[in-house]
């Protein structure tokens, strides 16, 4: 049977997703809901939400007589733990790029990574059916950009195709629209080499896990030489170069978007394999007589830190299921299970837990999740991992695209010099600018809310890690300090609007706040302790002029990563089902300013 493996690689929101669901189609395997508008592939909520591929999938279509193996890969480069490793079961690419946009900063991550594997490139220039949309001049910076990135004169002759996945057309010529996306899939027959068939000892390197309730953890891979058959014994090569027996119950290989049980496996398939206890990526199952492991894959070393730790509130047990250590330490394990950039680690205190993580987004995206599982914590402010080399502090570094309208790039400028970015390179398109950076990851915590305020919420921003490099001195903070609620009770509009010059709130009216809740951010520098509880005394005299109408300023709303980027060093976030709150370690006054001395 001919196969073609593929994975997928563009930028967040440029119709990777859309792209595969219309190959779904094309491949007839929902002929009874071939009207639907649902997003197939992005199943779980957040990843709809936010518009963004978390978890690496495998689906496959069948497209005469050939099976083509589509993987489909993250776009942001905070589960870079997920591309690496999912592009290895791959023997082609397709690039996908905005035909308007252009190739953008994650891009370059993903292709970057596929070019040095040595994966044929297509190109698939999406969204020409866009107003003012330029596909000459995008393909043309996507040869520039793999000019840049070392690629082979093989990959950079490589084969474009345009079109529209929304609308469902793909074409050679851009202003010709066909009506389907046959010319895609004929381009991938033609230029995708199909796997190699390696005879000889079975070998295949496990790329990416699965897990069912029923039969617990699954092994997903690419076959790499030989046959694997099910209900016999196999070894697996650990990483520390330990061999242990195991026996394959069942073997599994993708169809649609779905599993079926086949009795064998040959040389280039992607398959899976449930029964093995054990084992971890970049494990080889391999010949029991005769065992020969593959190179294990590279994982991307963590670069953040937060602290997790159980929900004490005065306010705890009021929304969630999952309230106690037991239940958030068991949670987190599981997480290891699938998610391979995480680290956790335990803490002297039993209570909470240091939990290493790619970045921002991939820390909070599990927070996320758990919260909406039930689940009730506090989280710290994330703190950037210092490696020492030599005795020398060395700390990660990251590279920072920011394209905003013109008027506001010096003062953009300013703010990103002054957390210890460099700038690379600046050019000017029209009336936006385009300027690039190297900034320690630490300068980026907290940077997106005001370049955003600065730039009238008109700039785009994207970073990608790039190494560690020598630490770049302090970086100064917010200078802010927060409003503290210093009764526990109900908010009073009286009491907020007394004190609207002293700062911006956080909370509405009728909230009701803890004593120690960061319910607001003060003007100057410092905290300040206030009574938001207080009511007007009523008295039975009346007189003109007092009763004025409260006109309140609204309340400022985080969202989760915003509320992780704004904390301080003594300040949480604290997070339940329902709700999300600020604040201080310790709630008490006297608590604080002993711990300050």
């Amino acid at each position: 049977m001919n196969i073609r493996n593929i994975a997928i690689i563009a930028h967040v929101d440029h119709g990777k997703t859309t792209l595969v669901d219309k190959m779904l189609l094309a491949g007839q395997l929902f002929r009874d809901n071939q009207q639907t508008n649902e997003l197939i592939l992005d199943n779980n909520d957040l990843e709809r939400e936010r518009g963004i591929t978390i978890l690496s999938k495998n689906v496959s279509i069948r497209y005469n007589d050939t099976k083509i193996n589509i993987i489909d890969t993250p776009g942001h480069a905070d589960f870079g733990g997920e591309v690496e490793r999912v592009l290895n079961m791959a023997d082609g690419c397709l690039l996908v790029v905005d035909a308007f946009e252009g190739p953008m900063p994650q891009t370059r991550f993903v292709l970057q990574k596929a070019l040095e594997i040595g994966l044929k490139p297509i190109l698939v220039i999406n969204k020409v059916d866009k107003p003012n949309c330029r596909p000459e001049e995008v393909q043309e910076k996507v040869f520039d950009l793999m000019f840049a990135l070392d690629a082979t004169e093989e990959q950079l002759d490589f084969p474009v195709i345009y079109g529209s996945a929304k609308q469902g057309w793909f074409s050679d010529d851009w202003k010709t629209p066909t009506d389907n996306i046959t010319p895609l899939l004929d381009t991938i027959i033609k230029y995708i080499p199909a796997p190699k068939m390696l005879e000889g000892i079975p070998q295949m390197l496990i790329t990416s896990l699965d897990f069912s309730s029923y039969v617990g953890r699954i092994a997903v891979g690419r076959v790499h030489r030989g046959t694997l058959i099910a209900n016999k014994d196999y070894a697996l090569c650990k990483r520390d170069g330990s061999i242990k027996k195991i026996r394959i119950k069942e073997v599994d290989v993708f169809e649609g978007l779905g599993r079926t049980k086949a009795d064998e496996v040959s040389s280039g398939d992607i398959c899976a394999l449930i029964g093995i206890e054990g084992f971890e990526i970049g494990d080889t199952v391999t010949d029991l007589e005769n065992p020969v492991p593959l190179d294990p894959i590279a994982i991307d070393e963590p670069t953040m830190s937060m602290l997790f730790t159980i929900n004490n509130s005065p306010f705890f047990g009021k929304d969630g299921k999952y309230v106690t250590s037991r239940h958030i330490f068991d949670r987190l394990t599981r997480e290891l299970d699938k998610n391979l950039a995480l680290r956790v680690q335990e803490t002297e205190n039993a209570d909470s837990w240091i939990v290493y993580g790619r970045g921002i987004l991939h820390l909070s995206v599990l927070i996320e999740t758990m919260r909406r599982e039930g689940y009730e914590l506090q989280v710290g402010q994330p703190q950037v991992i210092i490696k020492e080399i030599d005795g020398e502090k060395y700390e990660p570094v990251e590279q920072l695209a920011v394209n905003l309208p013109e008027e506001s790039a010096s003062k953009v400028i300013d703010v990103i010099t002054r957390r210890k970015g460099e700038m690379l390179a600046m050019e000017s398109k029209g009336d936006r600018m385009n300027m690039e950076f190297t900034i320690p990851s630490r300068g980026i915590i907290g940077l997106n809310n005001i370049v955003l305020t600065l730039s009238a919420g008109e700039a785009i921003m994207a970073h990608r890690f790039l190494e560690f490099q020598p630490w770049k001195g302090v970086i100064e903070k917010r200078q802010n300090g927060s409003i503290i609620a210093g009764e526990s009770g109900n908010v009073f509009a009286y009491a907020l609007d007394k004190l609207q010059d002293r700062g911006r709130f956080f909370v509405d009216p009728q909230t009701d706040v803890y004593t120690g809740q960061v319910v607001g951010e003060h003007n100057k520098e410092g905290d300040l302790v206030v009574n938001l509880t207080k009511s007007k005394k009523l008295t039975n005299v009346r007189a003109s002029g007092t009763d004025d109408k409260v006109s309140l300023a609204p309340p400022i709303i985080f969202s989760l990563e915003e509320a992780l980027e704004y904390i301080k060093e003594d300040e949480y976030v604290e997070i339940t089902p329902k709700s999300m709150r600020l604040r201080k370690i310790y709630l008490d006054e006297n608590d604080r300013k002993r711990m300050r001395k």
